[in-house]
């Protein structure tokens, strides 16, 4: 690649790595939403629980852990660890540790490469990130498609108990 391109590139390629995010993001949501949906109306159609044979509560209480692990690991994706980028000039933590004015300085006085190389490191580092988010949402969405038969199934025998 021709050195004047670098700049740009590198550019290209963390704003590439950042698209991606609110793809994960938008995704997550609609688990959590899909979540919080089963998890509410199975509750809501829950009878008490001493009015239930001992196992017909296993039946929901798995469906429930299910959903349960499913919400931890969204919330484990929506805040991933976030460590890394040491002094650098782009990454937003590394860049609040500094005054305003130390900032600038040090901005306008790397050099291009050292500027290349900051860039590059941050698309590598939101890179990781991404993946951890994307793992999380996975197991998230895992563990919210194995909840779908015990809650269906409890869901049908809630209706059975209630019909005379």
């Amino acid at each position: 690649m021709k050195p004047e391109l670098l700049p740009d590139a590198a550019k290209d390629e963390l704003n590439l790595v950042l698209s991606f995010f609110s793809r994960v993001d938008a995704k997550a949501s609609v688990v959590l939403a899909v979540d919080t949906a089963m998890a509410g109306y199975l509750a809501a159609r829950m009878p008490p629980l001493k009015a239930m044979p001992y196992w017909q509560t296993l039946i929901p209480l798995a469906a429930f852990l299910l959903i349960g692990n499913s919400i931890w690991q969204l919330y484990k994706g929506a805040f991933p660890n976030l460590a890394g980028g040491n002094s650098s000039l782009v990454y937003f933590r590394e860049v609040a540790k500094r005054t305003e004015s130390k900032f600038i300085d040090e901005f306008m006085a790397q050099d291009e490469t050292a500027y290349v190389k900051d860039v590059l490191g941050q698309a590598w580092r939101n890179s990781e990130i991404l993946v951890e988010k994307f793992n999380h949402l996975k197991v998230a969405f895992i563990f919210m498609a194995v909840a779908v038969l015990p809650w269906a199934i409890s869901l049908a025998i809630f209706a059975a108990r209630a019909t005379p």
